[in-house]
């Protein structure tokens, strides 16, 4: 098990008066916080919070980028052109930069989120302009993504460099991620989740993989991440 096995979580997405997910909770237990950039959730102040929080424990920023649908947090399809893609990427990228600039931190890294995660993956047009959007911006961020997906592609022709994610609180089948529509006892405890990805890291099948993820949302987020790490020797 590698002892730089990343850790991430997808997070800052409430706003307004709306709370989400276990934020402080989870932000201590992590190495990286993908932080939301007010397109599905998260909210001027809700980013600078975030990233104010992260700074406290040590943790990397990324920016997750999302589509501009906050009544369906980002997770219902939509039809946008690349270009759209290009351009809310970018967008995003400025938003969250501006609160780390203000932290004194910089940007590690960026993962799409939700509908457009997959979205990507799965299309190479969206894909390679999301890829252009983060060149251009800054050619040294990382992308997190599901290894061996167009995303990935699109980065790695970039030279941008991938590191390739495993949904922790997800279910699997035949080496495939079912991001929607799982339920609870598909994902299983703490515990089931934590022999999960003890299994995934011995694997040769997913020998891409550099960060295990856990949703802040995800019922039962903190205990879940604490059991993967008590799992994990180097932590």
């Amino acid at each position: 098990m590698s002892a730089a096995m990343d850790l991430n979580c997808d997070m800052g997405e409430s706003f307004g008066v709306y709370r989400y997910g276990a934020d402080q909770e989870m932000m201590p237990l992590i190495t990286s916080a993908n932080i939301a950039c007010g397109f599905h959730g998260g909210d001027p102040r809700v980013m600078r919070e975030t990233v104010a929080l992260a700074k406290r424990h040590g943790v990397r920023v990324g920016a997750h980028i999302g589509l501009p649908d906050r009544v369906g947090f980002g997770r219902r399809y939509m039809q946008i052109s690349p270009e759209e893609i290009h351009d809310i990427s970018l967008y995003q990228l400025g938003a969250i930069e501006a609160f780390l600039r203000a932290e004194g931190m910089t940007l590690e890294h960026v993962k799409l989120h939700g509908a457009l995660y997959m979205m990507a993956s799965e299309d190479e047009a969206l894909s390679d302009a999301f890829a252009e959007a983060v060149h251009a911006f800054n050619p040294s961020l990382c992308v997190y993504t599901l290894p061996g997906c167009h995303t990935a592609a699109s980065a790695s022709r970039l030279g941008i460099r991938v590191v390739g994610e495993y949904f922790a609180d997800r279910p699997y089948a035949s080496g495939e991620v079912k991001m929607f529509g799982w339920t609870h006892e598909e994902i299983g405890s703490p515990a089931d989740i934590a022999l999960r990805v003890t299994a995934m890291l011995t694997d040769p099948d997913y020998a891409g993989i550099g960060s295990i993820c856990v949703h802040s949302d995800t019922p039962g987020a903190p205990e879940i991440m604490k059991a993967i790490r008590v799992s994990m020797p180097s932590f």
